[in-house]
């Protein structure tokens, strides 16, 4: 029994190690649609130096996220990137998304942006394509709460956008 440990012991210890040196590529987006303000509100959830990066390489290779040396342009690359990469189409029709803003948790962005007047939700197509242009393996998750119904799904380089329906 004891050797059997032993054993399993070794070949973990590889497998752990290396686990540290591989890093993950996911953003979380949670779609919520808020019927009395007719209106829906994202959330986006992004690691701050792979936006920081993708920002850089786009828009400023000076650009700095957070803290007291953050570029006053900021909110208007974020806003500008966002818009390009993330589409949101209800009941067949294009939607404007308005930036609200952003906070700093940690080692994550939160950015806010709202659509306005939504009525009701019989359909919503979105697509999030946020650093596809920077990694291949990024991953954006979408979490929704429209209708009192909660769906999830995952997007990635093969597949950028979901549609739901809710007739």
């Amino acid at each position: 029994m004891k050797k059997i440990q032993i054993v399993l012991l070794i070949a973990l210890i590889p497998l752990l190690a290396f686990t540290s040196f591989h890093k993950y590529y996911i953003s979380v987006t949670e779609v919520d649609f808020i019927e009395k303000k007719q209106s829906v509100q994202l959330t986006t959830r992004i690691f701050i130096d792979d936006f920081e990066k993708v920002l850089r390489e786009r828009y400023d290779e000076n650009l700095v996220l957070g803290g007291k040396n953050e570029s006053q342009s900021v909110d208007k690359y974020i806003e500008a990137y966002l818009k390009d990469k993330i589409k949101v189409n209800i009941n067949g029709k294009d939607m404007n998304l308005i930036f609200i803003g952003k906070e700093y948790d940690m080692d994550i962005m939160q950015c806010y942006i709202e659509i306005d007047k939504v009525k009701k939700i019989n359909s919503i197509e979105i697509t999030n394509q946020v650093l596809f242009d920077l990694y291949d393996e990024q991953q954006n998750m979408v979490k929704t709460k429209i209708n009192a119904k909660q769906k999830s799904f995952l997007l990635n380089q093969g597949n950028k956008k979901a549609l739901l329906n809710f007739n």
